[in-house]
């Protein structure tokens, strides 16, 4: 009999018979980031709901809002120290259902119906994609990498393949082409996103921004930021085609980027992190099995 087997199946005991919640009071602190991830999956799953009614603009909007409410809630976890076991489980379940099951319930009674079989097998090769990339990054926070590749995703984050997902409905309602005639072309761009999200393509993150900006950007940034929102308002199809056609552009360049620097002997040097920090997670778990989010961008 393997020797480690005994050890393992006592650690899965031990494992099992721990309770949740370690202390008889929870500081509210960390239960804060977890109500943004409650409002993202309530988004998501009200996005749903607005597919089966054919409300695809509102669908849309709450894919987009499930996204913002995704960055809060792990940056908010950050700011509090409210990182956690609990917290980062929970994040990945709410990604899944609202960047992997509403996008493709949208996408398939939008335009897909008419292929029936192979248009299902799209969207479910689509949300399979998003499942499996969740699980992998999952699996290699405990990895370490260079301190430099935390300025890179692996893959198309779970975010941003359902927002890029949705782009021929972006087009079509724009009123430029009828794409909803075209199911086919649909149903693969759905597979070449679905292929992004599993590829192990590296893609640019938010960190490349860095941590902290210097006092002359500042208010140009709330200008842009606020810029953003009101052209998202005000003109959401056309800025969301812009944005997510800037987005795939960007694919190409963070590919050649990272390959540059990869084969830059110096950036080696550099102490490595664990994959998850390279992801925007902190590797740190404060507050033991406490219930705060887990800044996981997948």
């Amino acid at each position: 009999m393997d020797p480690l087997l005994p050890r393992l199946e006592g650690e899965e005991r031990r494992r099992r018979g721990r309770t949740l919640f370690r202390h008889s009071k929870i500081p509210v602190r960390m239960l804060v980031p977890n109500f943004f991830t409650l409002l993202s999956l309530c988004a998501g799953l009200t996005a749903i709901r607005m597919a089966i009614e054919q409300r695809y603009e509102m669908a849309i909007a709450l894919v987009v809002i499930a996204a913002a409410l995704d960055g809060v809630d792990g940056r908010l976890a950050r700011a509090l120290k409210a990182q956690s076991k609990f917290g980062a489980e929970l994040d990945s379940l709410a990604d899944f259902v609202n960047f992997g099951v509403a996008p493709a319930v949208i996408v398939f009674i939008w335009g897909l119906t008419p292929l029936k079989g192979f248009g299902w097998i799209a969207v479910l090769v689509f949300a399979l994609a998003m499942g499996l990339r969740l699980a992998r990054f999952n699996a290699m926070i405990d990895v370490e990498r260079p301190k430099w590749q935390s300025n890179y995703f692996t893959g198309m984050p779970a975010p941003a393949g359902a927002i890029t997902v949705l782009l021929p409905l972006y087009v079509h309602n724009l009123g430029l082409f009828d794409v909803q005639v075209w199911p086919v072309l649909v149903s693969l761009y759905v597979l070449v996103m679905a292929f992004l999200l599993v590829s192990t393509i590296p893609t640019f993150s938010g960190k490349l921004m860095g941590e902290r900006i210097s006092r002359e950007y500042v208010m140009p940034m709330f200008v842009g930021v606020a810029a953003v929102v009101a052209l998202l308002v005000t003109y959401p199809y056309g800025t969301l085609t812009l944005l997510t056609l800037l987005y795939l552009a960007s694919i190409p360049l963070s590919y050649r980027r990272f390959q540059q620097r990869l084969r830059d002997p110096a950036l080696q040097q550099y102490a490595p992190v664990a994959a998850g920090a390279s992801e925007g997670i902190d590797p740190g778990v404060s507050g033991g099995d406490l219930p705060g989010a887990g800044d996981t961008k997948h």
